[in-house]
């Protein structure tokens, strides 16, 4: 049976991506199997009765070690924020590319704390801070101290003790480039030692509760429960500086998103799915079930989501069970087709998600596929004619064409780096001054311009000619080229017209990262927890892949 890759024109609008939930080629699920038969150890815990010190957790396999140095800090309650422009928090961090001596533990107590002021060496490669959830952690705390448990209900309402504000890596503030380590197989995947961090912390903060807890009542206190622990994650507010990543960085988007379309279209295409294979898939969906109805969030527009959601996977679960037979040929491709009939966006996109638990050998190899050499692609072909660049825009941005940006509702907003907070921000241009700044973000837009030029222009013509009297359209021509080698590169939607939705373009990061509930706070920001019902270090050896769907909350 021939099987197509799904449309770019369709897949890749955003409402569509804002459908994305985690799966087996999520980041975080992916580091927890790369790294399952490596050695964890915590090789140092020194803190004080209050908490405050420093601690090192390691993972080592063969001569490769990797190193989380932690330094807690006492912080007072008025310096407690979790702005990006913050600069102090109660605890920071930074992975270390082997074993750190003294003297580095030393130099990095002064730099770490300082975060994006600190001096770092190619030595450490990833930096981050945090903060507690004060409410949380002194509740559990409090209870440990007297020999009791913390109240599961009040800690699931959060889910976490700590939240990070921000994980940095790839060069910044003088960490190791990526041509450092990038062709080491175990963090070829993306975003794999931003994960090994965020890991970390989770450790550390249960680490700090139980050795508070004990120096606050020796003869009492006990340990934080393992399964209360294990049901724990780490949290993060995530705002609209994430959002430019994913139109700044075209290709990597094109191989996350191809890497979920091919592993779709080769699971379409099995004639016959064994019975474990069908058995593990519905085992999943039912499973699963309890994490939409804990999902938490006082959005309506995520909660109208979610009821969508739980609606159409009952449905789904009561065709699977009552109208459908899985012994037929190429059963999961007449389940796609039966969801695209049947189901919302949001829940298409789910099943989509959790038809690939099955099949390690189809994902696996394409996780390594998902990190890109961007630089490849930079080159522009010059040689090409206007008429060839006019027929790739006519294929592969059809829907942006369509867009008239004469009109006022779809020139609307614009994107700029605030100075104060620091951050990518978005601004009604026709309300706020500013526009002046704008962020070159209005991918339909530059088009749209560089379609009217083109056609302004001798079909003949080759694409240097073009350039030298058109060098504004520059970038545009690039990502044009690029769009034609890598059908999923390009958001096919206006980012800066009235009707965006920016939370669309954070839930489709987040989804690969591996974030499981999302909690939008307006249309711009929204907390997530990540982590959250993972296995802890010591379980690491024995981990099923499916411990996404064990969650307790």
């Amino acid at each position: 049976m021939e099987i197509e890759l799904r449309n770019p024109n369709i897949i890749m609008k955003l409402s569509r991506l804002g459908c994305f939930h985690q799966s087996k080629l999520s980041f975080l699920r992916s580091f927890l199997k790369e790294f399952k038969d490596w050695e964890y150890k915590r090789d140092l815990f020194e803190l004080n009765e209050s908490g405050y010190g420093t601690a090192v957790y390691s993972l080592k396999k063969d001569s490769r070690v990797y190193s989380l140095i932690c330094f807690a800090n006492e912080l007072k309650e008025n310096e407690r924020s979790d702005r990006v422009i913050a600069t102090k928090w109660d605890a920071a961090f930074t992975l270390y590319d082997g074993v750190p001596t003294k003297q580095d533990i030393e130099r990095l107590r002064v730099e770490v704390p300082q975060q994006e002021i600190g001096r770092l060496s190619y030595k450490e490669l990833t930096l981050s801070r945090a903060n507690k959830s004060v409410r949380i952690f002194d509740h559990v705390v409090e209870n440990l101290s007297k020999g009791k448990q913390p109240d599961i209900e009040l800690l699931s309402k959060v889910g976490y003790l700590y939240r990070t504000t921000a994980v940095y890596g790839s060069g910044k503030f003088g960490l190791a480039d990526r041509f450092r380590i990038k062709n080491r197989k175990e963090i070829y995947g993306p975003f794999r030692l931003e994960m090994m961090l965020v890991y970390f912390v989770r450790q550390f903060t249960f680490d700090q509760v139980n050795h508070i807890a004990k120096h606050k009542n020796p003869r009492k206190a006990v340990t934080l429960d393992l399964n209360i622990s294990r049901n724990l994650g780490i949290g993060n507010s995530t705002g609209l500086g994430m959002a430019p990543f994913i139109i700044n960085h075209p290709i990597l988007l094109n191989n996350w998103i191809l890497a979920r379309e091919t592993a779709l279209k080769n699971i379409r295409k099995i004639k016959f799915v064994e019975t474990k294979d069908s058995d593990l898939f519905k085992t999943c969906l039912k499973k699963s079930i309890k994490n939409i109805t804990s999902w938490n969030t006082d959005s309506e527009f995520q909660q109208k989501k979610i009821q969508s959601l739980f609606n159409d996977l009952n449905k789904f679960i009561q065709f699977i069970e009552s109208d459908f037979d899985f012994s037929g040929e190429f059963p999961f491709n007449n389940i796609y087709l039966w969801i695209e009939e049947n189901l919302g966006e949001e829940c298409i996109e789910y099943i989509v998600s959790m038809i690939m638990e099955p099949y390690d050998d189809i994902v696996n190899p394409l996780i390594n596929q998902m990190s890109a050499e961007e630089e490849k692609y930079f080159n522009i072909p010059t040689h090409r004619t206007v008429a060839e660049l006019k027929q790739i825009l006519e294929k592969n941005y059809s829907e942006m064409l369509k867009i008239n940006f004469s009109k006022k509702e779809n020139n609307q907003n614009f994107w700029f780096i605030s100075k104060n907070k620091e951050e990518p921000r978005m601004s009604d241009r026709f309300k706020e001054k500013g526009s002046e700044l704008e962020q070159p973000l209005a991918i339909a837009r530059d088009i749209n311009k560089l379609y009217e030029t083109l056609s302004r222009s001798k079909n003949s013509s080759t694409i240097d000619k073009f350039l030298a009297n058109n060098d504004d359209l520059r970038h545009v021509v690039r990502r044009a080229f690029v769009a034609e080698k890598l059908p999923y590169s390009e958001i096919q939607d206006n980012t800066i017209g009235h009707s965006l939705m920016p939370i669309d373009m954070l839930r489709l990061k987040l989804s690969f990262f591996g974030v499981l509930k999302f909690d939008p706070r307006s249309d711009k920001w929204l907390r997530i927890n990540m982590f959250q019902g993972a296995p802890l270090p010591d379980e690491l050896k024995n981990h099923k892949d499916q411990w996404i769907y064990n969650s307790l909350n």
